[in-house]
């Protein structure tokens, strides 16, 4: 039978831990000797300084009793030293000194209290160290103020810490109990939970360098129904009930993310219409934990979002810049200026950038522009030689190509994308049928809080001159409707020439040139003082196209050509039509002299009395307003587009082409009348923007309360969540149904689209340093 010995126990910890409470509690008691050894040289100072305060009382009262003050006698004739004697004072204060020598010589005295016997320094004292106390309290303050708050400091435990070495000290030397006993009672102590507690609230770790938590299940699917709410609005599930959603996934993790940064004892509450900002911070602390910066993205609408000095901003979409002299070239601009100038709100103007073989197609006298910068400049100089004041508000560029066919310039791509999210609270669109015939991109009235929509042309008057002008005509009434509807809260039409469409209503926002009503200045009080301005007859100015009036022109004048016999006139303009009016009027043997299209502003054309416009297509001739604004005879069609001409006393309508002659006749035989202060108003800019802010419902919009994010609450909620708006149900599924229509090429090109005009392309990246489009939508993406 084997003998089986157990293995040996090993106990070197145990010694390990007495010798280091050992260690610890000799080092206590190092300290506390040191601390006693002190202050017993304190209590050495102070007797020794209380022996020599009184070795020197004993000086000064032997002295005083004894030796006698002599003081020397001057008089005028000699010096000489008195006979010794006693200063008064001396005398009197001797008896006391006695009194004290022999009451403090007694073995029975006792010092009174410090403040009978002694000077009261304590208010010095006091100063001293409340000064000093100040003076570290800032130290302290200002060399933690980085590395956390630490309250009052607490020295209860070290109070306790002392304790506790003293009853460490008491259990190690006494034999009943095992070191493992000891080391467990020490590990499991109150004391030591204690002292972790306060060291952890000391050195508490700064919440910079704690790491963001990720994003969870329901965080992820709350922002996915957050960035396709448009998707959902378009196929009918409303704003609102997308809100809810959100709320109700989000709600619980945001609370608890928000309870856990909050002291104990505090709660918050987190309100519904915060949860979407809540989520957007959210996920903005996410990416940016991760070194992740976007400047784009759904979340930057709240997070980025600033209106500077409490401004809103206006965004102005045109289909046409300088320097093509076009009515959406020129009126989108001046509207710019006037809005910028108010400080009311913020203005951005957004105008198509066309690459340099449109523009030889586009501009005049072969001006062309190598980028943006360049035609910006051109454009502000222009405005601001007009306006004669500087101009405070941006241009952008978004791509764009001309349409031969159709005469005019044609969006390519999603134009909305060129206005940053940042800044998406109120679009102007001027034209908007024509900016959204081909429209693939992100929903107006999602994207900005109101849509005001200016209808420029009559494209129905237009189209129907064209091959199947009637079929194509009912089309694009429809079309007109449709994307009006789906993309627009408010439109504005300049006449009633124009379609009726939903939501529209009638007025002219439109001024004129502050130039043209300078030069009608200078030529009455030309005309007071005796002059003769006018020396040339009449004249028509226009793009030279048939549908500008050049029709109706040429058939009126070949028509009456013997009733206006000796009658000449001088037409400037040029156009895609212009040799075929030219032959046209030659072959009939007109007396019409064509010269090339200039400014109207331009001095060749102020010596002219008559302006004769025979348009109908037009919807509100901004040259028939500058001729009347300089003065001038206007001779045009009784027709809904002149309407706010008609109150002007210059200004001669005819409904037959009998009538255009006797007008013609009038207008040749007479003076026109100067014009009226209130006349000249009527025509300006600062009148039209007035008549804009009103009709369009942008002085109440801009009036209106804000939400947190900037935004103002432009739609109110529903009567209730379960009854859905069928009103706005009807716009989103027409706008998602034109936006799968306008997404197929095929189609576009069925319905005239301009080939390549559903993205831009590498030409337009180039010049506007865009990204590719299949890099700046993915197909991935909403």
């Amino acid at each position: 039978m084997m003998n089986f010995k157990p293995p040996e126990t090993k106990t070197t910890s145990f010694p390990t831990a007495e010798k280091a409470f050992s260690l610890i509690s000799k080092g206590w008691k190092e300290v506390r000797s040191s601390a006693d050894a002190d202050l017993q040289l304190i209590r050495n100072r102070a007797n020794s300084f209380k022996n020599l305060a009184d070795k020197e009382l004993e000086n000064f009262l032997n002295s005083a009793s004894k030796s006698p003050f002599i003081v020397p006698t001057i008089t005028a004739t000699a010096t000489t030293t008195a006979a010794p004697a006693e200063i008064d004072f001396v005398k009197k204060l001797k008896p006391k000194l006695s009194e004290i020598r022999r009451a403090y010589s007694s073995p029975d005295f006792k010092w009174a209290p410090k403040g009978k016997l002694k000077l009261d320094l304590s208010g010095i004292k006091n100063a001293e160290d409340e000064e000093e106390d100040e003076r570290l309290g800032k130290w302290r303050r200002q060399r933690f103020k980085d590395e956390g708050q630490f309250g009052e400091l607490n020295w209860e435990p070290i109070k306790a810490f002392s304790d506790r070495l003293r009853e460490l000290e008491v259990e190690l030397k006494s034999p009943s109990s095992s070191p493992v006993e000891i080391f467990e009672g020490i590990k499991n102590s109150e004391f030591v939970e204690k002292v972790k507690s306060s060291l952890k609230s000391i050195c508490k770790e700064p919440e910079e360098t704690k790491g963001v938590p990720p994003l969870d299940v329901p965080e992820l699917l709350a922002y996915l129904v957050r960035q396709s709410s448009p998707f959902l609005d378009q196929i009918g599930i409303r704003r609102d009930i997308s809100d809810k959603i959100v709320e109700s996934l989000c709600s619980k993790q945001q609370n608890k993310l928000l309870l856990r940064a909050l002291p104990e004892g505090e709660s918050s509450l987190i309100e519904g219409d915060n949860m979407n900002d809540e989520l957007d911070l959210r996920i903005a602390s996410v990416l940016q934990s991760t070194g992740h910066h976007y400047e784009g993205g759904f979340w930057s609408d709240s997070t980025r979002k600033n209106i500077s000095e409490g401004k809103r901003h206006v965004a102005i979409v045109t289909t046409a810049s300088l320097p093509w002299m076009t009515g959406t070239a020129v009126n989108p601009l001046f509207r710019a200026a006037y809005l910028a100038k108010s400080e009311k709100q913020n203005v951005t103007l957004l105008v198509p950038w066309l690459c340099e073989s449109d523009q030889e197609l586009v501009y005049p006298n072969n001006l062309t522009f190598s980028s943006p910068e360049e035609q910006e400049l051109y454009i502000r100089n222009w405005l601001e030689e007009r306006v004669g004041f500087k101009t405070d508000f941006k241009i952008s560029f978004y791509p764009g190509k001309f349409s031969k066919e159709r005469r005019s310039i044609i969006p390519a791509g999603d134009t909305s994308q060129f206005i940053p999210s940042r800044d998406a609270d109120i679009a102007i669109l001027e034209e908007p049928e024509h900016l959204n015939w081909y429209h693939h991109g992100k929903r107006w009235t999602d994207k900005f809080n109101h849509v005001v929509g200016i209808v420029h042309t009559n494209y129905l008057e237009y189209i129907k001159r064209e091959k199947n002008g009637a079929l194509q005509g009912f089309l694009v009434k429809h079309v007109n409707n449709w994307v009006t509807k789906a993309y627009c809260d408010k439109v504005l039409r300049l006449s009633a020439a124009t379609q009726d469409l939903p939501r529209s209503v009638v007025c002219n926002v439109h001024g004129v040139n502050p130039k043209f009503l300078k030069i009608g200045e200078k030529m009455a009080a030309e005309r007071q003082s005796g002059e003769q301005v006018f020396s040339k007859s009449a004249y028509f100015l226009g793009k030279m196209v048939w549908a500008k009036g050049y029709r109706e022109l040429i058939d009126l004048l070949a028509k009456h050509k013997s009733d206006l016999d000796g009658f000449n006139m001088d037409v400037f303009g040029n156009g895609e039509d212009a040799h075929e009016v030219q032959t046209t009027a030659r072959t009939l043997n007109l007396n019409v002299n064509f010269m090339k299209g200039r400014d109207h502003a331009d001095d060749s054309l102020h010596s002219y009395k008559v302006f004769i416009n025979p348009s109908i297509s037009d919807v509100l001739c901004t040259a028939t307003a500058e001729a009347l604004a300089m003065g001038k005879f206007v001779v045009c069609a009784d027709h809904p587009s002149n309407e706010f001409f008609r109150a002007f006393p210059n200004c001669l309508t005819y409904s037959t082409s009998e009538d255009f002659v006797a007008k013609v006749k009038e207008a040749m035989s007479s003076e026109p009348q100067p014009l009226t202060p209130e006349e000249q108003y009527k025509l300006s800019w600062e009148a039209a923007t007035q008549r804009f802010m009103e009709y369009s419902d942008l002085d109440k919009v801009l009036t209106s309360e804000t939400r947190r994010d900037g935004r103002s609450s432009r739609k109110g909620m529903g009567k209730s969540v379960s009854m859905p708006n069928l009103g706005g149900m009807f716009d989103g599924g027409l706008a998602f149904a034109h936006y799968c229509l306008t997404g197929n090429e095929f189609l576009r090109l069925c319905t005239g689209a301009t080939p390549g005009t559903r993205d831009y392309d590498k030409q337009h990246c180039e010049d506007l340093h865009l990204l590719p489009p299949q890099v700046e939508n993915p197909i991935y993406g909403w």
